[in-house]
C-alpha cells in the first residue's frame, strides 16, 4: 500500500475486523480520529449529504423502538432493519451499510472527521474480474487459481503477491473442526453473536457435522445471517468470547509508512490521541494477536506456516 501511494498503513485490531458493520465501522472510526480530518470509503451512493441523514436517522429514539418491533417479529437485523426505517435504500448495497455505519460512528463518538464518500463502480461481488472495475472476491479467486491477474493490481502490489504464499479456508478446514469439536457447552455459551439460543443450534451443528458450509448450513435460519454465523464461527476457532469482542482494543498496530506518516504519528502521540505500536508489547491483546497469528498460519495452502510468525513482522519504512 506504501509502495502504491499510502503514507500510513494501521491495522485493524482483529476483534474489530471480527465486528459487525456497526463494531467495524465504530472502530475504524475510534482509531482514525486521532489522525485524520476527512473519513474517505468507497459506496454505491457517493452522496455524503444522504449518508448522515440516514445515519441520523437509525440513531434516533423512534427508530429504536420500530426496530425492535420489527425483530419481534422474527425478522433478521437487516430486514428489520429495513422494515423500520422509512427510507432504506441506502441500506440496500454492501458498501452504502458500511458508509452509513461510519457516518453512525462519527456522530455517536463526535469525531471532528468529515466523510468523504467515493462512488464505487462494479458489482462488488463480481466472481469475474471487470478490467475497470474488478472486485475484491473476483480478484481473490484470480489469485487463488493461478490465473492471470497482474492487470487487475497497481504494478507496485504485483510486484509483492507474485510468489507470495496463498491462502485459503479449505486448506485450514481441518484445523477449524478440530478447535469446535473439543470446545465446550460454556464456551459456546460464552461466544459473540449466540443469543436467544443460537449458540446451542451451532454447538450441535459443530458436534455433527463434517464441513464448514455444513455447519453453516444446519445453523442458518431465516432469521440470522451467514455473514453473522461466519463471524460466530470464526471467533470459536480463535478463542474469542463475547467479552473478549465488546471490549476496546488497547492499541492498533503500525505496518508500514514513509516519512510523512512518521511525521503524522509523531503529532498524534504528541497530541495523546489512539495508542499506536509497531513492535511487541506486554498485553493480553498482543497475546491474543500472536494466537491468532498462529492459527492462521494453518491455512496457507502449501502447508502449515511455522508459528510465531506475528512475532517477527516488522514495520516496512519506505524511505
Amino acid at each position: 500500500a506504501v509502495l502504491s501511494g499510502a503514507d500510513l498503513v494501521l491495522e485493524l485490531p482483529v476483534t474489530y475486523a471480527l465486528s459487525s458493520a456497526e463494531g467495524f465501522a465504530a472502530g475504524g472510526v475510534r482509531i482514525l480520529s486521532g489522525f485524520c480530518d476527512m473519513l474517505c470509503f468507497g459506496t454505491e451512493t457517493g452522496d455524503a449529504h444522504s449518508l448522515m441523514a440516514t445515519a441520523k436517522a437509525l440513531l434516533s429514539p423512534e427508530f429504536k423502538e420500530a426496530l425492535r418491533q420489527q425483530l419481534d417479529k422474527g425478522l433478521s437485523f437487516p430486514a428489520a432493519r429495513a422494515a423500520a426505517l422509512e427510507n432504506a435504500q441506502l441500506l440496500q448495497k454492501p458498501n452504502d451499510i458500511l458508509a452509513v455505519e461510519y457516518c453512525k460512528a462519527i456522530l455517536s463518538q463526535g469525531s471532528k472527521m468529515q466523510p468523504m464518500p467515493i462512488l464505487r463502480q462494479g458489482n462488488y461481488h463480481d466472481v469475474s474480474a471487470d478490467l475497470e472495475n474488478p472486485s475484491a472476491t473476483a480478484i481473490r479467486a484470480l489469485l487463488q487459481s493461478g490465473e492471470a491477474w497482474s492487470d487487475f493490481v497497481p504494478e507496485a502490489a504485483g510486484g509483492i503477491f507474485r510468489g507470495a504464499d496463498t491462502y485459503s479456508l479449505a486448506a485450514g478446514e481441518r484445523a477449524v473442526l478440530a478447535k469446535l469439536r473439543c470446545m465446550t457447552d460454556e464456551e459456546f455459551e460464552a461466544l459473540p453473536y449466540g443469543s436467544e439460543g443460537l449458540w446451542r443450534k451451532f454447538m450441535q451443528a459443530c458436534r455433527s457435522c463434517d464441513s464448514i458450509e455444513g455447519i453453516i448450513a444446519a445453523t442458518k435460519s431465516k432469521r440470522y445471517t451467514r455473514t453473522r454465523l461466519d463471524r460466530m464461527l470464526m471467533c470459536a476457532y480463535l478463542g474469542i468470547t463475547r467479552e473478549m469482542l465488546e471490549q476496546a482494543a488497547p492499541y492498533t498496530r503500525v505496518l508500514a509508512l514513509n516519512d510523512r506518516g512518521r511525521a503524522v504519528l509523531k503529532q498524534a502521540r504528541l497530541s495523546g490521541s489512539f495508542p499506536h505500536v509497531g513492535e511487541a508489547v506486554d498485553d493480553p491483546y498482543w497475546d491474543l494477536e500472536q494466537r491468532c497469528g498462529d492459527l492462521y498460519s494453518l491455512f496457507r495452502d502449501l502447508s502449515p506456516a511455522p508459528a510465531g510468525q506475528e512475532e517477527k513482522q516488522r514495520v516496512f519504512f519506505k524511505e
